[in-house]
């Protein structure tokens, strides 16, 4: 599908890439930290952007968006999206403008090359003119050096004027980039299935996604659009998914096909598919060894897909990478004297060397690893020594009892084979081959992937049809892991040789022969695979792929493995840094490299509101299901006999007939060595029919309709049918099937798991049925094979049993009853079957938390159901005498199913019972049509609240475009937050609290968690009693009483035993202080402040006043200050006289408030003092003179010191000293008059008069 990108400049940049009938449109938004000058809040947003930039996205109908102000960029169409990556602060959105075919796996399975990339800035149009610079293919004809590109045409020194991201362009644009948009290429064969139309980009391998950090973005957009919306993208093939290696299709003409196809005359592909992982990615000597991870360095994952036109499709996979050890190796100009270090002790190694093991078990199965590092060169040694020790101590190859078990099968085995001490001599690297008999044992028991497409006829309103569909039929179990020093060279051309024996394997079980021209196509591949993955590691072709490509080494090709060598050693010397800078950047590795945050203003609230409001659209139906397992033993004689007790018991009618009947079956043939390693569907086919017939036979005597098979599947000897009623089909969708084997550590299907998941309208169920570990004492073991089959058992787009809204376990789970046999056979005969499940294995691991975590078992009321005398009810008599238990089990778990029978059959032809359960499961169906009804209405109210702040629109950005129309989500509760807008905070200031005590005897319990959801038995209030009568308040210190002041409008009075009207608030005032009862001087925080003239004066401390002078003299007695309420209109004339006593009386408080401080001198005093009075100065008269501060409040008695006044050198001797600066806002300013009080703040230029004279006062000795 081809995409054009459109640009827009006015009124704000915006990039459309737009389908035939879609558009991605993305903007840059301004980030508060760009529009507030403040730091972003970094927890109001997603981790994904609340400390990156931020773009608005909308996906949008073409009808529903205007076009008309875009422009095209390129007059070529371009093949999708990369992501988005932030480079220098700039925003640029990386589209693939280039991509040819270059592999086709199967019809309709193509794999596209990346040959250009293109990156367009989304805030800025600086860069459009270099948009379409060339692409040097040679890169290190531009490198410095530092290693890093230096640009075209320009020398050292020279101002860059180059697209800045030239380098991760010419990275993208290597040829080692491949896509497809028909299927998902980060997965093998194996794990996807051909049935999804689309490819679900959120559901890729992250570890073989190298633009996973550029995507990302765009995934979480895509997870939040509706179904329909999610599709429509999908669809569209705008989002682009990359792997990094190689991908190539050879055509293998009929002649030459080892599977003829008659009548066809089309030929056959072989296709190989190299995927690196980003995990540990890098180049040669900066990425070695293993991280704490897990991951190892140049792991590639290799798979050879055979495709016939008959519908045969082979698959085999194979896995390289790094001895997974830390190690490290400098560069070097001599090859092969480059010195390996290991950096780590083995006893803080081996963590990570399980883990990484831990991780291939669980996607590949059991492992062989081909060791080819030297025997002879030291360095080589040490590595071997390393990797043997951990591969001994490995826990893949200890059970949980600490026994070594190479009886049962190994998950890990070592193959050791010095690849040049075996290649020496005249047989050269042909030699190689011999490698084949140390590892045809593990080739034998992995087995290969393998799919057919067998014709199935189906009658379809009444017309009968043909259909094909691809069918799983085997899966390769276990995996070669080749490595040498590098990775490169040695390992692909062993990895060939195991190539070629796996399809040997495969055309030997059909009796067919390969022809020479086949394996020529097939070494000519390899090598192409094998320059590739070298050129992305070490900067060069693979060595020795003379010999991989011809079978033989020529002259020419020891000439061209010189020439690669030295320059191996020139890139690695030079070249690696800039390479490593360029793939970590991609990668999102680098410091202070942030993400984008993408957000829609109008989808994000419809999917938040359908959400809320899924009841409106959504009903609820309940259904019945019955889970009925049964271990045949191997046995058919019980096949023509009535199994209607077990599928049809004598139940509630309402149970009968139900929905869905899943049907699990062990031990369907007898576990023969042959048996175990493949799958004969003959006999499961066999029993479908039987248990089909029992299940219509009881649906017409209730009148019901038939019954008809969903989907069956088998593992060797564990099967699952899942039957359903013929109304139920037209509800039930999207149904797979999977299996997972545990048996001889994964090699074998002896035990395992089969797996069938269904969506009955909105709601997923899957049914799984088990046969796990026997063995009295191995309950550690059935744990591990219940993880096994729970992490690694898939379905498509890699669904897991547990993404499922229902889940269903039945089977035989093999845990038995820890007591002897003849206790639990008399505890049987007593019917005492709660000692027996106090005592049951299953019971106590699931209560220990070690297995099937959150699933539900019923109460067992049935006898145990293993192991009887066939054909009878006494339990084993045989030699073994087993231990009755209960080993058939079926556990469920989900919010939306309950249990209703829970009983065994009497069905005595195998020496188990069957056990059936029955369940009422509630659906969830969505009408459809009422939920887009809804999401146009809340579209429609959402533009109209947003208006143009969307990503298509033409307005500005506002404050918060995010959160527009949101309300609160409970009454009473604010709107919410973004990092512009917080309510917590008050326009940058705290906010007030609002809450209100119950009494005023109640204050906040100060045992109370300062976290308020911390749950906590303390109340968040105390009741503190008040005392009858109200105590006076201490006095104040050396000076008047306190006094109280009652907001609510009274003055409280000192007089014990005054009650205020309404005790609700006090404040404690601090007094006026009068220095002598015939002056009255303020000393107040605030100028307005007044003295009260019903209190007493306090009592003058001379303890720090003995050096001040006697002011008095020199001034007038001052009247008291009136209150404002009895003031005269002019207080500046107000005759002096001495204060009077006056009767007490109630007066309204007045609320303090202090003033600003005035401006700061900027010179010290003494500096002043010598500039304003250079000689000494006569006596200023006492009205021009400033009034002095009061003395110190003071308790202390006075001072026996002779305190000395230190003679002022400046104003001369003789002078009476000047008086000290007043204190601010005390209204002792130079301009106020005698008697009158200053309510503004103090003239600057008078305060710096007032400061002339300063003395300084020090202790005589």
């Amino acid at each position: 599908m081809s995409i054009r990108v459109l640009i827009k400049e006015y009124p704000h940049r915006a990039i459309a890439l737009t389908t035939s009938s879609h558009a991605l449109v993305l903007r840059h938004s301004h980030t508060p930290s760009q529009q507030n000058g403040f730091s972003a809040s970094q927890t109001s947003l997603s981790s994904n952007g609340s400390a990156g930039v931020r773009a608005m996205v909308e996906f949008v109908a073409l009808e529903h968006v205007d076009l008309s102000e875009y422009r095209a960029l390129n007059l070529t169409n371009a093949h999708g999206t990369l992501g988005l990556i932030t480079v220098n602060g700039d925003i640029f959105l990386v589209v693939v403008s280039s991509a040819s075919r270059v592999a086709t796996v199967r019809p309709g399975e193509s794999i596209q090359r990346i040959n250009a990339v293109a990156f367009y800035c989304l805030n800025t149009s600086n860069y459009d003119a270099l948009l379409n610079e060339d692409i040097n293919p040679y890169p290190t004809d531009t490198i410095d050096d530092e290693g890093f590109e230096m640009g075209f045409g320009r020398g050292k020194g020279e101002s860059p004027v180059e697209h800045p991201c030239l380098a991760l362009k010419k990275l993208l644009s290597s040829g080692t980039f491949y896509y497809s948009s028909d299927f998902d290429l980060t997965r093998r064969m194996q794990q996807r299935t051909s049935d999804g139309a689309t490819v679900s980009i959120d559901s890729l391998d992250a570890g073989f996604l190298w633009n996973s950090y550029m995507i990302q973005p765009l995934v979480d957009f895509r997870s939040r659009l509706a179904p329909r919306e999610k599709e429509a993208l999908d669809a569209s093939g705008i989002l682009t998914s990359a792997i990094r290696g190689f991908a190539l299709t050879i055509v293998v003409p009929s002649s030459s096909s080892p599977i003829k196809t008659p009548g066809s005359g089309l030929p056959a592909s072989m296709t190989l598919i190299s995927r690196l992982s980003c995990r540990r990615a890098g180049t040669r000597f900066n990425a070695r060894g293993i991280d704490d991870d897990g991951n190892v360095a140049n792991f590639v994952e290799t798979e050879t897909i055979y495709y016939a036109p008959s519908g045969v499709c082979f698959s085999y996979t194979q896995i390289r990478g790094s001895v997974p050890i830390f190690w490290e190796q400098q560069t070097g100009l001599l090859p092969g004297q480059q010195k390996i270090t290991i950096t780590r002790s083995p006893e803080a190694t081996q963590p990570a060397f399980d883990k990484h093991f831990e991780n291939l078990e669980i996607s590949y199965g059991a492992i062989h690893v081909v060791n080819l590092l030297s025997n002879e060169k030291p360095s080589e040694i040490d590595l071997s020594n390393r990797y043997r020790y951990h591969i001994e101590h490995s826990a893949l190859n200890t059970n949980m009892n600490g026994n070594d078990s190479k009886d049962q099968g190994e998950l890990l085995h070592l193959t050791e084979y010095d690849f040049h001490a075996e290649t020496r001599g005249p047989g050269g690297y042909e030699l190689a081959s011999m490698i084949v008999r140390y590892i045809r044992h593990s080739a034998d028991g992995f087995g290969y992937y393998l799919c057919e497409e067998p014709e199935e006829h189906a009658r379809t309103h009444g017309y009968d049809q043909v259909l094909r569909r691809p069918t799983s039929i085997l899966q390769q179990e276990g995996v070669f892991r080749t490595n040498c020093l590098d990775c490169l060279d040695r390992t692909n051309l062993v990895q060939t040789i195991i190539s070629r024996m796996a399809i040997e394997i495969f055309l030997s079980h059909r009796g067919l022969v390969a022809s020479p021209d086949f394996w020529t196509r097939h070494s000519s591949m390899w090598a192409d695979n094998g320059d590739a993955l070298s050129r992305i590691y070490a900067g060069t072709g693979a060595l020795k792929s003379s010999f991989t490509r011809h079978g033989k080494m020529s002259f020419a090709g020891f000439i061209a493995d010189a020439r690669k060598s030295a320059t191996r050693t020139y890139i690695n010397n030079f070249a690696d840094k800039g390479r490593q800078h360029n793939i970590d950047m991609l990668l999102g590795r680098l410091m202070g490299q942030v993400p984008v945050h993408l957000f829609d203003p109008i989808n994000d609230y419809v999917v938040a509101e359908l959400t809320r409001r899924s009841d409106e659209y959504t009903e609820k139906e309940t259904i019945h299901i019955l889970a009925g397992t049964f271990n045949l033993n191997g046995r058919t004689n019980g096949i023509d006999e009535d199994l209607s007790p077990w599928l049809c018991p004598d139940i509630d009618p309402s149970q009968q007939c139900p929905e869905i009947v899943a049907v699990g079956f062990q031990e369907i043939v007898e576990l023969s060595p042959q048996q175990i390693m493949s799958t004969d569907p003959a006999r499961r086919q066999a029993w479908e029919a039987a248990v089909k017939y029992c299940l219509n036979e009881n649906a017409a005597r209730h009148g019901k309709e038939e019954y008809v098979l969903l989907r069956g599947g088998q593992l060797v000897g564990a099967s699952l049918s899942v039957f359903v009623r013929a109304s139920a089909l037209k509800s039930i969708k999207n149904v797979e099937g999977s299996v997972k084997k545990t048996g001889m550590s994964g090699m074998a299907g002896n035990k395992g798991a089969v797996a069938i998941r269904m969506e009955y309208a909105n709601t997923s169920i899957v049914f799984v049925t088990a046969h796990l570990a026997a063995g009295f004492a191995n309950y550690e073991e059935r744990n591990r094979d219940y993880k096994t089959i729970s992490h690694g058992l898939r379905f498509q787009r890699s669904r897991s049993i547990e993404d499922h809204d229902t889940v269903i376990w039945l089977g035989d789970f093999n845990y038995r009853i820890g007591l002897s046999n003849e206790r639990v056979q008399k505890l049987c005969q007593m019917g005492d079957l709660e000692t027996l499940y106090e005592n049951d294995q299953l019971n106590l691991q699931m209560v220990a938390g070690l297995t099937f975590p959150f699933y539900s078992e019923a109460r067992i009321t049935f006898l145990p159901t293993y192991k009887y005398d066939v054909g009878t009810d006494t339990y084993d008599t045989s030699e073994k005498a087993r231990i009755p238990a209960w080993c058939d089990r079926v556990l469920r778990k989900g919010d939306n199913i309950r249990q209703i029978n829970y009983d065994a059959a009497p069905l005595r032809f195998s020496d188990h019972r069957p056990v059936y359960a029955t369940f009422q499961c509630t659906i969830s169906k969505v009408d459809d049509r009422r939920k887009e009804q809804l999401s146009q209405e809340l579209y429609r109210q959402r533009r109209a609240v947003v208006g143009d702040t969307h990503a298509a629109g033409t307005m500005e950005d506002s404050d918060d475009e995010d959160l527009l129309g949101y309300d609160s989500i409970e009454p009473g509760l604010p709107p919410a937050s973004s990092d512009r807008r917080k309510w917590w905070l008050d326009n940058g200031l705290p906010a007030r609290s609002r809450v209100q005590p119950p009494s005023n005897d109640h204050f906040p319990n100060p045992k109370k968690l300062s976290n308020p959801f911390t749950p906590s038995p303390e109340p968040d209030w105390v009741e503190v009693k008040r005392m009858a009568t109200r105590p006076e308040p201490p006095p104040a210190r050396g000076s008047q009483r306190a006094r109280t002041v009652d907001f609510n409008g009274s003055q409280a009075s000192p007089v014990p035993g005054f009650q205020p009207t309404n005790p609700m608030a006090r404040k404690l005032i601090v007094p006026p202080f009068n220095p002598s009862p015939s002056v009255s001087v303020p000393n107040f925080d605030g100028a307005n402040d007044h003295p009260s003239p019903n209190l007493p004066y306090r009592a003058v401390s001379s303890a720090s006043t003995h050096s001040l002078p006697d002011l008095n003299r020199h001034r007038k007695p001052q009247p008291p200050v009136p209150s404002p309420a009895n003031r005269p209109p002019s207080s500046a004339t107000a005759s002096s006289s001495p204060p009077q006593p006056q009767p007490q009386q109630q007066q309204n408080p007045q609320i303090l408030r202090k003033p600003a401080p005035p401006p700061i001198p900027t010179k010290k005093p003494s500096l002043l003092s010598k500039a304003i009075s250079p000689s000494p100065s006569p006596v200023p008269s006492p009205d021009a003179r400033p009034q002095p501060p009061p003395p110190r409040r003071s308790m202390a008695q006075p001072s026996k010191v002779d305190m000395k006044t230190v003679p002022n050198l400046v104003d001369g001797d003789g002078e009476p000293p000047p008086p000290l600066p007043p204190r601010t806002g005390t209204g002792l300013s130079s301009r106020s008059e005698v008697g009158t009080v200053n309510l503004l703040d103090e003239d600057p230029a008078e305060e710096l008069e007032a400061l002339k004279g300063w003395e300084v006062l020090r202790p005589s000795l």
